[in-house]
Formats: structure tokens, sequence, C-alpha cells
């Protein structure tokens, strides 16, 4: 677990990754349940601790933590850094807790419902997803959807997700066989965030000597209140997070955004979201750990892969000598309730090695600007490269870095840029996929009846609104 807190607090080196390397060293256990103890306590604590680069210095440190960017490093710029990261420890905590929780309750229901979804579903579910653009936006909600779309755009770059033919061949001249890849994910990320945050501070009129972050003493009292205030949030966010964590291939980072956009849609106070809200903390840092216990549920259940590092566990599990699937769950439940247990217990054991990486971390950004900043570049550097040992990734995220930059500098957000590279591929994909299976007809899309459960979630969630609006304006007009 403290592994799993450096890993997923370096810029680049993502809860994936973290669990890649630790699998090798749990194959030296002689006792399963042992080396599934580190996997599952690296793939929890890795999540958690992205957010500590992403409150402090707006640089997420997993691809999950990027909604944690919006309000908790706008509390930090308020000298509560230190109270949004204690909410994300609890939150964290509690929302992995709800989450197995219901892995032990409801995983083969669950798992079952899951398999209901085609390609059709899952392309409605991507759409109601890059909706949330509309709704993680401050600001604009045109900009926020030129952003979202942009960010769909640069997904669409390399490879064709469904042919496998190049795309953009004019592009080849520039990139070669480095572009026909596409841009990955976490040097745009990197750059975007981090390098673009560095260029913001280097145009400040600042003392290079004074220390990067604010620092202020927070209360446990204090944390437990505003956790009490927001319950409601934080039990929907990790449920939320739970079920969308059970969708093979939805992941934490799409579960933390719609947990956000969920969030702020349904509260009393939406336009304080991105200013600092404490809300805008704990619905992400809920949902996302949940979705972690939640990738576990098909997993388990049917041996499909929930997320990235579940697909690697899975490997793991049967070099145990472990077959997942329903198997697992008939006669003798050691194996399954041992699993349950560890994840059970990892959550608790978050606390203190949370704690441990907030004090860390903290004392390192104390430290005056000059070296946060330059550490900040040299992490990004080497986060890029280490993801295919490529230069090519370097310069995509020096060049996303300055994109960033202007993108900013003209009020446009990042935030719906991420969501559209992230939802993108997938929208496309079993859009054509979809069709393909249907022999073009789109009958299926608008007649399968989770098709129009999520129809109908999608009108409600941009109507209402403006109706709720409406409603307002003519009980007020004379």
């Amino acid at each position: 677990m403290a592994f799993g807190v450096f890993v997923g607090a370096t810029p680049g080196l993502t809860a994936t990754m973290a669990v890649a390397l630790i699998v090798p060293l749990s194959f030296h256990m002689s006792d399963p349940n042992a080396g599934l103890a580190m996997i599952i306590g690296v793939s929890f604590t890795a999540i958690f601790a992205g957010d500590i680069p992403a409150t402090y210095l707006r640089i997420p440190g997993t691809p999950a933590s990027a909604a944690a960017t919006l309000d908790g490093h706008e509390l930090a710029k308020q000298g509560k850094g230190g109270f949004a990261l204690l909410l994300d420890l609890f939150c964290s905590c509690l929302g992995g807790l709800v989450g197995v929780g219901l892995l032990m309750l409801v995983a083969s229901p669950l798992a079952k419902f899951a398999l209901l979804f085609s390609d059709f579903e899952y392309f409605w579910l991507g759409v109601l997803g890059l909706s949330m653009s509309a709704f993680v936006t401050q600001g604009s909600t045109a900009r926020g959807m030129i952003a979202a779309m942009l960010g769909v755009l640069i997904g669409t770059v390399g490879m064709d997700v469904v042919m496998g033919g190049p795309r953009y061949a004019v592009l080849d001249n520039i990139g070669g066989a480095e572009l026909k890849r596409g841009f990955e994910f976490i040097p745009v990320m990197i750059g975007l965030f981090g390098i673009a945050e560095v260029l913001r501070n280097v145009g400040k009129d600042a003392s290079w000597s004074e220390s990067s972050i604010k620092h202020s003493s927070t209360s446990l009292r204090e944390t437990w209140l505003a956790i009490w205030r927001h319950k409601f949030t934080m039990l929907v966010s990790a449920v939320c997070g739970t079920l969308i964590g059970a969708l093979p291939g939805a992941g934490a980072d799409v579960a933390a955004w719609g947990a956000y956009g969920l969030a702020k849609k349904t509260s009393d106070t939406p336009n304080e979201f991105g200013k600092g809200a404490t809300a805008g903390v704990v619905a992400p840092t809920s949902a996302n750990n949940a979705a972690v216990a939640g990738a576990w549920i098909p997993a388990l259940v049917f041996g499909i892969p929930g997320d990235a590092v579940t697909a690697i566990v899975l490997g793991a599990m049967l070099m145990y000598n472990i077959t997942p699937g329903p198997e697992l769950f008939k006669g003798d439940m050691t194996q399954v309730r041992g699993i349950f247990w560890i994840a059970l217990l990892t959550q608790v054991l978050l606390l203190p090695a949370g704690y441990l990486g907030l004090k860390a971390f903290g004392f390192v950004l104390r430290l005056p600007r000059r070296f946060v900043l330059t550490s900040v570049v040299v992490f990004s550097v080497v986060g890029a490269y280490a993801l295919n040992n490529s230069m090519f990734d370097v310069y995509v995220m020096l060049a996303f870095g300055l994109i960033g930059f202007i993108l900013e500098s003209n009020r446009i957000p990042l935030a719906p840029l991420i969501l559209g590279l992230i939802l993108g591929k997938l929208v496309e994909q079993k859009l054509r996929t979809g069709l393909i299976s249907s022999g073009g007809d789109l009958t299926p899309m608008f007649t399968r009846p989770i098709c129009i459960g999520l129809i109908v979630l999608l009108l409600a969630m941009m109507t209402g609104g403006p109706l709720m609006k409406a409603m307002q304006r003519n009980r007020t007009t004379p």
C-alpha cells in the first residue's frame, strides 16, 4: 500500500502500472491470498494517492484523479488543501467500503445485469457520459461542448478502432509510425494539466522562493462534519461508482466524472462547483474507489475484466490456480470470502497509509516554488517517457501543455476535453460494431429496454434544468 501511494502520487505512473510491477513479486508468496492482498492494496491506494498532486499541483496522479483537479485544487489555492485531502482520504475509504459491501451483497445480480449490455447500450452510456461535459463546465456551456468535441476529435487520431486501417494519412509525414498509434491518454493528460500549470505559474508575478502551496491546519472534526453534511452525495456517488465500475471497460475515471456531473446536477448550489465546493471533492473521490471494487464484480463472477487492473489480476489469479467465474461461487466459498475480507481490510488500512502519504507529500510540496515546479517538469517527462519508452510521448506531452495553456487563456475548460478523449473512442467503437452486428439496422438502438432507459435519462438530464428554471420564473411572475 505504501508503494501504491508513491506510484499513485507520481504523475504519469498509473494504478495499472503499479499493479503490473507488483504482480511478479506476489508470485513468491506461498499463500495466493497474500499475493492478492498486495495487488488489491496497491490498486486502492494508487487511485486515492492520485488525488494528492491533483489537489496541490492540479496534475492528476492517475486518470481517475482528473475530476479531483476541479474543486480540490481550488480549495488548495484558498489554503484548504489539507482539508480537501482529508476529505479525499475519508471519502475514498467510505466509498471503497460501500463498493466492497455491494460487491459482497450483489456481485452475481450486478454482473448478470452488466452482461445485458450490448454495443448499443454502451453507445448510449458513452453519450450520457459526454453530456456530462455540460455539467462539469464552469462558465459557458458552449465552451464546454467545444472542448468535449475537441477531445473526441483528438481521440480519432491513429488507427481506425474498428477496421484497423490508418487515419489522417497526411499526418504520416509528421509523426510516422508513432502517430499511427494515436495519442496516448497519459501524456496528453500530463501535458494539459501539468505542463500547462507550470507555464501558468511561470507567468505569475510571484517570488520563486515562496512556498508553492498555502498550508493550513484542519481538524478531523471539521472534516467529519463536512462529510456528514454531504453524506447523501457520498453514498449516491459510491453506489454510482460501483455500478459504473461493474460495466466492463468503464473504469474509475468514467465513474469519477459521472459522479461529479450527477452531484453538480442534483446540487442546490451548482454554481459553487469548480470554485472549491466540498461536494465537488466528495463525489469523485467516493466514486473512483468504489469503482475499483465494482470492477471486481464481472471479474470474479464471469471472468470478464472490469478495467485494466482487473485484467492483470485475472492473469495473476490463473497463475495461482484460481479460475474466476461462476464455478468460483459454487461449493466451498473460502477463496471468495478471503478476497472479500482482504478488500475490506484494505479500506481500513487505507487510512494510516494514506495519512502518511499526505504528510510526506505535503512536506515536499511546501518547498519553494522553484524546486516544486522543476520537479513537476522532471516527473512529467519521466512519466510520459516511461509509458512506451518513447520520446514521441514526451513531445506529445509538451505540445499539449502549450495547447492547454492557450485553451485556458481563452477560457476554454480542460475537463470536458479529457472527458471527450476518454469516451470518444468508446462511443465510436460501440456504435460501429453495433451497426455491423445488426446489419446497419438502427432499430435496436431505440427499442432495446435498457437503451430506452438510457435515452429517457439523457433527455431528462438535458431538459430538466431549463424546465426547472422556467417553472421557477412562472412562480415568481406576478
